[in-house]
């Protein structure tokens, strides 16, 4: 992904964004590799140009920054800010570092850049609620079922489903299981056929997305409907 097709900054004129390239820097960083560490202090705006990283506060993932979002502090009052969470590479991932100070000036002089970046942070929020009412009303199934749903769309693999890098280790951090739980749910729904691998990825039925993500086709909604109702029979996992 290169900077000046970004549509944050599509609308803003050519020097402006060549201006904003030449003070920027691309990083690339290994999977599993720390971008910025929770309570450092930094200047910058971080933009994923390929990849995955995940945000991580006390050990738990509490969100997924995908190819074309940004990492940025709670506030853009200033021209630096203190990180909440650490940054970490779920996925090998190339990194467009971008000052705030530059990122700011853009925001005074074209109000679209604002409410683009306020349209990114207000979807991060919903993402997070949403990831927590999951976590407190779902059986561990459930669960285990939407957070695969959704790996295909922060990182799917070329053959389909999602990249089988993302380990269960992280899937137990951002679904607040245990990875022994996470372990034995997905062995079980690869028995029954609901889960399966090849060289590149981890491919899941399109039954197991939900209103989160979307509506069903009516063939796969009947299905889901099936696995719900039979998943509501079951003792919950403990």
């Amino acid at each position: 992904m290169a900077m000046y097709l970004h549509p944050l900054i599509a609308s803003v004129p050519p020097d402006e964004r060549a201006a904003l390239i030449r003070s920027s820097a691309l990083h690339s960083y290994r999977r599993n590799e720390i971008v910025l560490q929770a309570d450092t202090h930094t200047d910058r705006i971080y933009c994923v140009a390929t990849g995955l990283l995940r945000a991580v506060d006390r050990d738990v993932t509490t969100d997924f920054i995908r190819r074309g979002d940004f990492f940025l502090g709670p506030s853009l009052g200033e021209n630096s800010y203190q990180a909440t969470s650490t940054l970490v590479a779920a996925l090998p991932s190339s990194v467009y570092h971008l000052p705030v100070a530059a990122v700011r000036r853009l925001c005074a002089l074209y109000p679209e850049v604002t409410m683009g970046l306020l349209e990114i942070a207000m979807k991060r929020v919903a993402m997070v609620r949403g990831q927590l009412r999951r976590i407190a009303s779902l059986s561990s199934e459930s669960l285990v079922s939407r957070v695969l749903h959704e790996l295909t769309q922060l990182a799917p693999a070329a053959t389909g489903g999602y990249d089988k890098r993302i380990t269960q280790a992280v899937i137990a951090s951002y679904s607040g299981l245990s990875r022994e739980v996470v372990n034995k749910t997905m062995r079980d729904m690869e028995s029954r056929g609901l889960v399966r691998r090849d060289d590149q990825g981890v491919h899941v039925p399109p039954t197991f997305a939900s209103t989160d993500f979307g509506s069903l086709p009516p063939e796969a909604r009947e299905l889901s409907d099936e696995l719900c109702a039979w998943d509501g029979d079951r003792p919950e996992t403990p």
